[in-house]
């Protein structure tokens, strides 16, 4: 360790790249802050608490911001400056949220934010690491009261060897890409995508992951047991025992019988029916004992996280005593499965899939490769080809609600649903289409980016993609009470919002393709782990039995409304002789087509797509007449497109053309040119030679000395 102008700076060996903390010196003003350098990626986090709130939720914020400048360079749009955050950044606050809620109180009700900004950016040497750790720091040094630290780190796998925290060319050739958080006792947040690997080996990954978590906790406990503020005093927002005595005589056992109630807007309105009746008599008797206005708006307050905790306390004994579920299912029970294709003419593909009061509609689209969605930020800049957009309209719960762009949640689920379905997606070369899955979330009960994956995986089969196998999803709970714990299957919306783990796993019959899991309880086992890996993976054969019945594999033949798609190459000398000057020559082959779309890519392919197949093959005709080299002794018939006082430019083929010397037009000697073709005509050619340059010189007079022959 050494100090310079009050900056305390730690460094730690990790893994082939130094990571360092500095303190002390950055954003002196904030609750907490610390500058995570690891490799020469860099961020600064900020944690700052704010004043408590009368909110019956945690008011955490977590943002996380990627400037231009840390790879050197400028934003693009009108303005030059950064705008409202990519669904990269929102992601990764996302993945930096996740791990740090649990670890808070639950009666904790003050303003909480953490800003990461990061400064400098190398795509090998993670940023995320550095900013879940950084606000680790942050909340740790600014004497915030949450049960950290906590870390996290990316595992790949390359030739059966697990590598943390690898590089980009590691990451593009291990089969799996995991990103695990927790503290120094348990896992509390994993996200991984997975080439079809086995529950066993993901498992082991998890484990590793975390081992290697264990160094980064112990390094931050060092330095805030050297820098922490002290600790930040904070009310916590308890129920007063008078109002929850109140609440629980009137409710006298009626919540625990509604909990049964099989249906959920039955169960739902049951529930709320009571609690209605409990809140308007308690509001009435403090009306009635001359309570203050504000004073009742804060009873009521406390009065509904009672009448939560008696259905949370129900739900769970219920699941963890009685191994009764809310719906009556047992714990290893799916719910009623349906599953359909083909419900709209004009899509390209369409599947409708549901579990329970969840259903999901999925519409699959195919496009040519320029529809690719262009990512442009700090740690890349490329196009994605396959695209899931997931969208839950408040009509899917029963509710209303606004409409707009797309929330955190929507992107969160339709990044799952992605990462799930790309790892059976065809390669570019098998199968080269922009693809695109939309998912329409029509009703919901929980469980719905899992039934995303289903209806997606079947919308892409009937859509015609080769995709390597279907895939489902499936979403696992945990209810832990004291020692007693409980694996849920097919988790719903009471057990999802009252339990303890949500753990989403898809793959196909063979293996993995993605996890998502988050826990509120201080850890489970790897045995526990082990179980619900083994209990989802029964289960997701189960849901691929009743997929497979609706469409057993993909079509071999594209919807007659998407467009059909034919490669060429050519050589790649020759790109610009397709396009001509200005775009000319490919802008005439379009229109001469019907419109047919064609991409050049810069290895030498060139990708026609249309929904006829008759104008494709016209086009690559086309093509294929300007790529073609001229052969000395070949004979063509072309027209006049130039003339000069030497002689005639006769077009052979669009974009290719020849000279014909003013000595070669005739037997005779010709004084101009035009005394023997004007421009637009038709004339019969030889090909006698061509130079090093590729110019190809004509001759009309050796046509005619052959045909005397």
């Amino acid at each position: 360790m050494s100090e310079t102008n009050e900056k305390k700076v730690y460094t730690l060996e990790f893994f082939g790249r130094e990571l360092k903390v500095e303190v002390g010196q950055l954003a002196k003003q904030a609750n907490g802050a610390a500058l995570v350098r690891f490799g020469d990626s860099a961020v600064l986090s900020v944690a700052v608490v704010g004043e408590p709130k009368d909110y019956d939720y945690f008011p955490l914020m977590v943002l996380y911001q990627e400037k231009m400048y840390s790879v050197g360079k400028i934003p693009g749009g009108f303005f030059r400056r950064e705008g409202r955050p990519s669904e990269h950044e929102t992601l990764n606050a996302r993945a930096i949220d996740r791990p740090l809620r649990p670890l808070f109180d639950e009666n904790f009700r003050n303003d909480v934010q953490v800003i990461n900004t990061v400064m400098s950016v190398n795509p090998d040497n993670s940023p995320e690491i550095a900013a879940l750790l950084g606000s680790s720091l942050a909340l740790g040094l600014g004497g915030v009261p949450f049960h950290g630290p906590v870390a996290m780190v990316n595992i790949a796998r390359v030739n059966g060897q697990l590598i943390c925290c690898p590089t980009v060319e590691e990451a593009l050739q291990s089969d799996i890409d995991l990103t695990i958080a927790g503290t120094k006792f348990a896992v509390n947040m994993v996200e991984a995508g997975a080439k079809q690997v086995s529950e066993a080996d993901i498992l082991d990954a998890i484990m590793y992951g975390h081992e290697q978590i264990k160094t980064l906790v112990a390094f931050q406990e060092q330095i805030i047991a050297e820098n922490a503020k002290p600790m930040i005093e904070v009310t916590y927002q308890t129920v007063p025992a008078e109002i929850d005595e109140a609440v629980r005589a009137l409710d006298a056992g009626r919540i625990v019988k509604a909990v049964v109630i099989q249906e959920k807007l039955e169960r739902g309105d049951a529930i709320e029916a009571i609690n209605e009746e409990i809140r308007t008599t308690l509001e009435a008797q403090y009306k009635a004992q001359g309570v203050d206005k504000d004073d009742i708006v804060k009873n009521l307050f406390f009065i509904n996280r009672v009448l939560e905790a008696i259905l949370v306390a129900e739900v769970r004994r219920l699941i963890t005593e009685d191994k009764i579920r809310p719906d009556g299912r047992g714990c290893d029970e799916i719910r009623p499965l349906a599953a359909e294709i083909d419900l709209f003419e004009r899509t390209h593909g369409s599947a409708l899939f549901t579990r329970g009061q969840t259903q999901v509609f999925a519409a699959t689209t195919l496009g040519p490769l320029r529809d690719s969605q262009l990512i442009e930020g700090v740690t890349l800049e490329d196009g994605k080809r396959f695209m899931l957009h997931y969208n839950f309209p408040q009509f899917s719960v029963g509710s209303t609600g606004r409409y707009g762009s797309p929330g955190r949640r929507e992107i969160g689920h339709g990044a799952l649903g992605e990462r799930a379905l790309l790892q059976v997606i065809p390669s570019e070369d098998e199968f080269p289409y922009a693809i695109r899955v939309v998912s329409e979330v029509l009703e919901s009960n929980g469980s719905s980016s899992q039934a995303t994956i289903c209806s997606g995986s079947m919308s892409l089969m009937a859509a015609g993609v080769p995709i390597k196998a279907a895939v489902a999803g499936i979403a696992m709970g945990l209810v832990k009470n004291g020692d007693k714990v409980t694996i849920l299957t097919d988790i719903q919306g009471l057990e999802d919002h009252f339990g303890d783990m949500d753990f989403k796993i898809a793959g196909t019959k063979d293996g993995v393709t993605a996890i998502q899991m988050d826990i509120k309880v201080d850890g489970i086992s790897r045995e526990i782990m082990q179980e619900a890996l083994e209990q989802a993976r029964k289960g997701r054969l189960q849901i691929l039995d009743v997929m497979l019945a609706a469409i057993p594999a993909p079509r071999k033949e594209l919807s007659k409304y998407a467009p059909k798609v034919k490669i060429m190459r050519i050589n790649v000398d020759k790109i610009r002789d397709v396009i001509g000057p200005g775009g000319k020559i490919i802008q005439s082959i379009v229109e001469k087509c019907n419109q047919v779309k064609i991409d050049i890519e810069q290895d030498g392919r060139v990708i026609f797509m249309h929904t006829d197949v008759y104008w494709i093959d016209q086009a690559m005709k086309l093509v294929a007449e300007i790529v073609r080299e001229v052969q000395v002794g070949e004979i063509f018939t072309g027209k006049v497109v130039r003339i000069e006082k030497f002689g005639c430019f006769i077009e052979l083929w669009p974009g290719q053309d020849g000279l014909c010397h003013i000595s070669k037009l005739a037997e005779k000697r010709v004084e101009r040119v035009e005394d023997v073709v004007k421009l637009g005509d038709m004339i019969t050619v030889k090909v006698t030679e061509i130079d090093e340059k590729g110019r190809v010189d004509l001759s009309r007079k050796a046509i005619l000395e052959s045909l005397k022959k």
